[in-house]
């Protein structure tokens, strides 16, 4: 086999594996694993950077991680809120409305934002600039995802 034609099938692997996974779990599966993605990007540079700075310790790396499985959870939490809601919905007589999902991709998309707005600053204390109107974005990103849901008046009481 030539070597062209092995980076050929290497692409058509991956392409087949892409078509799959989008089938299979359409752009909510995509944002999941975007978030994903970022989670360990963030990881990964937070980790960089630290190191970078002399700082690194492997009590900060486990607070890191317990951060990110706490983030896990509400992402859980999240998908069962709208298997729920979308039972509800559709059990409920007279209502007449199509509920798939809504609290899911919101929470995916306010931690993507937020993952971001880490890898950016991680990358600034790696030495890299970082133009303010990409922190700008992405701060307006996380507050856009924010407005998307009701605000919790109780915060103040947990």
């Amino acid at each position: 086999m030539e070597n062209s034609n092995v980076f050929l099938w290497v692409k058509a692997a991956i392409a087949a594996a892409a078509g799959a996974f989008g089938a299979a779990f359409g752009w909510l599966g995509w944002l999941v694993l975007a978030w994903v993605g970022c989670m360990a990007l963030d990881y990964l540079t937070g980790s960089a950077a630290a190191a970078a700075k002399g700082s690194w310790s492997s009590a900060a790396a486990r607070a890191g991680i317990w951060h990110k499985g706490g983030m896990i959870v509400v992402v859980l939490v999240a998908a069962v809120t709208d298997c729920v809601l979308s039972m509800a919905v559709e059990h409920l007589p007279g209502l007449g409305l199509d509920y798939t999902v809504l609290v899911l991709p919101v929470i995916l998309v306010w931690y993507i934002f937020t993952e971001l707005g880490s890898i950016a600053e991680n990358a600034t204390d790696m030495g890299a600039p970082v133009p303010a109107w990409l922190t700008k974005l992405l701060a307006a990103g996380k507050s856009a995802a924010e407005a998307a849901m009701p605000d919790d008046d109780n915060d103040d009481e947990q």
